[in-house]
């Protein structure tokens, strides 16, 4: 069972609802007021809070997580870890109104999806990092992920881990390649084709397949991907707008192919090396999940000591072998690549941990989606899909 295997926020979420829907300004903090006096120099401790499923930890003694335990030995820092992140939406309800009124949420560490971490950042629900003090993630951050256009420089956000959105289908049951994203809608796949339902992750593929320039799309674009929807539900060709059950449907044959995250078809193709992942020629979305300090963290300094550890390469390289998502530091290939065990050395070859040149070329980032934008576009895509 994969971290996605578990619940996925759809569209604009339960958090914002509840800013937006009771009446309740955004509460908007300024960066003078987003600090606290920093307790880590006599406080030597730190809370993190993750998603299940999402770091390294000891076979024989699953509690252990082997680089938390070597980074509180190595630094005297010790580390709350909990996995109470199983939804971006619902874990943002969850620490919205200590935020927004100005309130410690109990946790140094978070981690969200990028889409949900621009509302953290628009609203002012984040601290800055020391750069300085982050010599690692200053070197080693991929290229690919510095530029987020919600958080320019990355200066509130660090990828944890990194993934691609693209399509997996069965190329033994199906007889042929998979190359473009219309290659989907050919009509040996009506009705064998299933998409993601969440609006955030899926319409970044859909929209590339149509040829558009995510990193800038507009609305005609959004409104030529919706129509394109209709008409194939309309025809029933797509089977259904799933969750991770798609994995379920692709191992079972009753889909041949789908919209599919690469960190699970890894595990897929351990049991059947006929599922392929293809990221399209028209080009596929890169995606991260990103670690944040919140407003008034007592341990920022142990924070970014934390999150500078886990960009050393060797570090990294111990959790991309764990976890098998694409790895935002570069360098650890060659830290695996010289693994004497032969199973980390292939991993290193894996191109949906370490994604080559060519498919380098061919991922890209969505903009943001604006808060004046989301309302308006998620009603519109939630009638499609029939949430």
């Amino acid at each position: 069972m994969s971290r996605r295997s578990l619940l996925r926020a759809l569209g604009a979420g339960a958090g914002a609802a509840a800013l937006a829907g009771c009446g309740v300004p955004a509460a908007y903090v300024a960066p003078r007021d987003r600090s606290a006096p920093d307790r880590s120099e006599r406080d030597h401790r730190l809370a993190f809070a993750n998603w299940p499923l999402y770091i390294d930890t000891d076979e024989k003694h699953p509690e252990r997580r082997p680089t938390l335990d070597d980074f509180e030995k190595s630094t005297g820092i010790s580390v709350k870890y909990t996995e109470e992140i199983n939804d971006n939406d619902e874990f943002f309800g969850k620490i919205s109104p200590a935020l927004m009124n100005h309130q410690r949420t109990g946790r140094d560490i978070i981690v969200v999806s990028d889409w949900m971490a621009s509302r953290y950042v628009r609203l002012g629900w984040v601290q800055e990092m020391d750069r300085a003090a982050q010599p690692h993630v200053a070197r080693e951050l991929d290229p690919l992920l510095r530029g987020a256009s919600f958080d320019p420089g990355r200066l509130h956000t660090v990828p944890w881990q990194s993934g691609i959105t693209g399509i997996a289908y069965n190329r033994k049951k199906l007889g042929r390649e998979i190359r473009h994203t219309s290659d989907l809608w050919a009509g040996d796949l009506r009705g064998k084709v299933t998409l993601l339902a969440g609006m955030d992750e899926a319409f970044a593929l859909l929209m590339l397949g149509n040829g558009a320039d995510v990193t800038r799309w507009t609305a005609d674009d959004f409104h030529r991907m919706t129509d394109q929807l209709r008409t194939l539900v309309r025809k029933r060709h797509i089977r259904r707008f799933t969750g991770n059950d798609y994995i379920k449907d692709l191992s079972s044959g009753d889909v041949l192919a789908c919209q599919a995250y690469s960190g699970d078809i890894i595990q897929l193709q351990a049991d059947n090396p006929d599922i392929e992942f293809v990221v399209p020629q028209e080009g596929a979305e890169l995606w991260a999940e990103s670690l944040m300090i919140p407003n008034l963290a007592a341990h920022k300094r142990n924070a970014e000591r934390l999150i500078d550890y886990y960009y050393r390469p060797e570090v990294a390289a111990r959790l991309a072998a764990a976890v098998n998502y694409v790895c935002p530091v570069p360098a650890a290939r060659e830290v695996l690549a010289s693994s004497k065990e032969k199973e980390l050395a292939e991993l290193a070859e894996n191109p949906l941990v370490f994604p080559t040149e060519d498919m380098r070329k061919r991922l890209s980032t969505a903009r943001d989606m604006s808060a004046k934008e989301r309302p308006a576009f998620t009603k519109e895509w939630n009638e499609i899909v029939g949430l």
